[in-house]
């Protein structure tokens, strides 16, 4: 049974938190100081830990400079201060994931549900998995905002199954790595994880990429060569851009999903495969189907069950979380100990980002080579440093709270009044957004 220690200086949201964690299946200990903890942690090391960002005896990133927590143990931190900084620092101080006071008790029983499911994924009877948590908060993903933590929900459902799976979501939003999680989770994974652009391939030559061909079945064809079906035959295969597939090929597509074999060109017998299909499009399946781009057929065949990928616009703050993360890349790479400043940050924060995750580490690359230790706004693209110039000018000794509620001031303007469209464009709630309206007092 998995253990969970808890930190915080409230014993009364202590209990309660206990009760629910223990639940959910956990064994749990409580402690309210950061010497309590100690002693605690020298007992038992936790599989994950819960700790509150300041506790009455010191700040808590002690826990994870002066103890050895162990590689296993998953720290959240937890704050009642839902801002840049706090979020900045918990990351910077080791934190694999934060959570705002008060608790949202669905994100946290996702935390918790994930945990279990890695654990029984690696006990002793079950079949082996690989996860990288170290990568993101579920296997190649890496984000805490609320259509994050339901995209999880779903993966972890699907992923033990056989269903074929179709990623629904625009260019750059993390459908391969989607995928390559789903393969890490299933029965799977020691097989392996094949992923085929199906718009990058010509369509001359995509069938024998697909199926194979036989020695001197067309001209070029000196050796007999096998397809990625048969390569990946007990694993699992992406069909990425799936709707650019021609149609006749994808009557034969259709026909492998149905008889679980292939028939290379050339060949007079087919060859039986194992292997389960993940599709993904940036497409709108339905209108691809009335546009003639993809058969009917096929799409029911491959979408039993159907995955929208969030574009980075609808998920808040993981715009911080993702750019610290791969600033962290690139200094683990190259031994540096570059750092972002506030300011910058905010800026990453408004913009749009059209190219979705793609777009961002893209930036973040190019901001870590024109920095010296410090990535400031003037380090960033042009577009992307000036998201607030004509409508915020934030001043050095600022707090965050004030720069928050003027950038949402500021992009209420820009939106021309309109709530919903300023809420959508900061990646929060309608109902976040007024209560910031409101004020303090209001809320």
């Amino acid at each position: 049974m998995p253990h969970l220690l808890a930190v915080d200086d409230d014993p009364n949201f202590l209990s309660a938190l206990a009760e629910l964690v223990e639940g959910q299946g956990f064994t749990t200990q409580t402690a309210g100081t950061l010497r309590d903890a100690r002693v605690l942690i020298g007992q038992r090391v936790p599989d994950i830990a819960l700790i509150d960002l300041y506790l009455p005896d010191g700040k808590s990133v002690e826990l994870l400079t002066n103890l050895e927590l162990g590689a296993a143990t998953k720290v959240v931190f937890m704050t009642g201060h839902a801002d840049v900084e706090s979020a900045v620092q918990a990351l910077r101080l080791g934190a694999s994931d934060y959570l705002t006071k008060p608790l949202d008790i669905g994100r946290l029983k996702n935390l918790l549900a994930d945990l279990v499911s890695v654990q029984q994924a690696e006990a002793p009877d079950a079949e082996p998995v690989s996860v990288p948590q170290e990568v993101g908060r579920l296997g190649l993903l890496l984000g805490a905002s609320p259509p994050m933590q339901e995209l999880y929900g779903m993966i972890n459902r699907v992923a033990p199954t056989e269903a074929s799976v179709l990623l629904i979501g625009e260019s750059g939003t993390g459908k391969d790595l989607a995928a390559q999680t789903i393969h890490l989770l299933s029965r799977r994974s020691k097989a392996p994880f094949l992923p085929l652009n199906c718009g990058a391939v010509s369509p001359t030559l995509i069938e024998s990429e697909l199926f194979g061909h036989e020695s001197g079945s067309f001209t070029g064809a000196d050796r007999r060569h096998k397809g990625y079906f048969e390569r990946a035959h007990k694993g699992t295969l992406l069909l990425d851009e799936i709707t650019e597939m021609p149609i006749d090929l994808q009557v034969k597509l259709l026909r492998v999903l149905e008889t679980g074999s292939v028939l290379r060109i050339g060949a007079d017998a087919p060859v039986d495969v194992d292997v389960r299909v993940i599709a993904a499009t940036n497409r709108d399946p339905l209108k691809a189907v009335q546009e003639g781009k993809m058969r009917e057929d096929l799409l029911y065949r491959l979408q039993v069950f159907p995955i929208h990928m969030p574009p980075l616009r609808e998920r808040g703050d993981d715009v911080l979380l993702l750019a610290v993360h791969f600033l962290s890349q690139l200094n683990e790479r190259q031994g540096t100990a570059k750092e972002w400043t506030e300011d910058a940050l905010l800026r990453l924060r408004a913009h749009p980002w059209p190219g979705n995750v793609r777009e961002l580490k893209n930036v973040v690359h190019r901001a870590f080579i024109m920095a010296d230790d410090e990535i400031a706004a003037r380090c960033l693209p042009r577009e992307v440093s000036e998201a607030l110039a004509n409508s915020l000018d934030v001043q050095v000794g600022a707090s965050i709270v004030e720069v928050r509620r003027r950038l949402i001031a500021a992009t209420l303007e820009a939106s021309g009044g309109d709530e919903s469209k300023a809420a959508a464009l900061l990646g929060i709630s309608l109902e976040a957004l007024r209560n910031q309206l409101a004020g303090p007092g209001r809320q």
